[in-house]
């Protein structure tokens, strides 16, 4: 089994993301911590663009074997471009993947096992990934027209005696959303469907703060005060910092 650990440079919402600097260490070494203290890889893979990132990456003992090509590496380039070039290029091969993204700095090794215990208790499952209940549930959600004076559900609820949107949230069919927190997939489906998933997917529920995801400069603020207040504990790295400022 392998992790795979995506590091683009480029990131735009919040500069420099993955090797930007909380309590002490740049976000990207959390998530090598994490593959390496779950103990059920065999090796772990950091799939970036740049050198600079690649060098920090194997300080905190990861493997870069290569580079990413700059065309899978933009804002929209879809996971299973980098995913295939680097399964295609290594020596070996290996039944399972796991993606172990930089950016969800509170999920420790404990996810990871729980994640790859479930999946293999889960037979029939092409992939397992991580999701959570929905804050803002969609049957409360709303299209407007062309012009914004009128609007409409997003979901259809012509066929129900109260609609969704004039009810309670505890009332409501629970729905629940993807996070990053882990995603673990038998390689043949990458093969076999084109795509990182297969066709089906083993429901992985993260608890408390497994799922928290820096996606904006809101949610790198509240890691730091969540750190800070001591409300969120980080995987506990036991080399020092690297030793040179991240990228400016």
């Amino acid at each position: 089994m392998i992790a795979l650990i995506g590091a683009r440079s480029g990131s735009e919402r919040v500069p420099n993301k993955n090797v930007r600097p909380l309590a002490g260490h740049p976000l990207l070494a959390y998530a090598i911590t994490t593959a390496r203290k779950a103990g059920v890889f065999e090796r772990v893979v950091v799939s970036t663009d740049s050198e600079e990132i690649a060098e920090i990456a194997r300080w905190y003992e990861a493997e870069v074997p290569l580079l990413r090509p700059p065309e899978y590496a933009t804002a929209t380039s879809p996971d299973i471009e980098w995913i295939s070039y680097t399964l295609e290029r290594l020596p070996a091969t290996y039944d399972l993947f796991a993606i172990v993204r930089a950016t969800n700095p509170f999920r420790g090794p404990d996810t990871v096992r729980r994640g790859l215990d479930q999946l293999l208790d889960t037979p029939e499952a092409d992939s397992l990934r991580a999701v959570e209940r929905v804050k803002q549930h969609p049957g409360k959600m709303w299209l407007l027209s062309e012009g914004g004076r009128t609007m409409t559900p997003l979901l259809d609820q012509s066929h129900l005696d109260a609609a969704w949107h004039a009810g309670q949230y505890q009332a409501l069919p629970p729905v629940y959303v993807q996070n990053s927190a882990l995603e673990i997939a038998w390689t043949r489906v990458v093969s076999e469907t084109g795509t990182r998933e297969g066709r089906v997917l083993c429901p992985f529920l993260t608890k408390g703060l497994e799922g928290f995801n820096v996606d904006d400069e809101d949610d790198w603020a509240r890691a730091e005060a969540l750190v800070a207040g001591g409300h969120a504990s980080l995987p506990e790295i036991e080399r020092p910092p690297y030793p040179y400022p991240p990228l400016p």
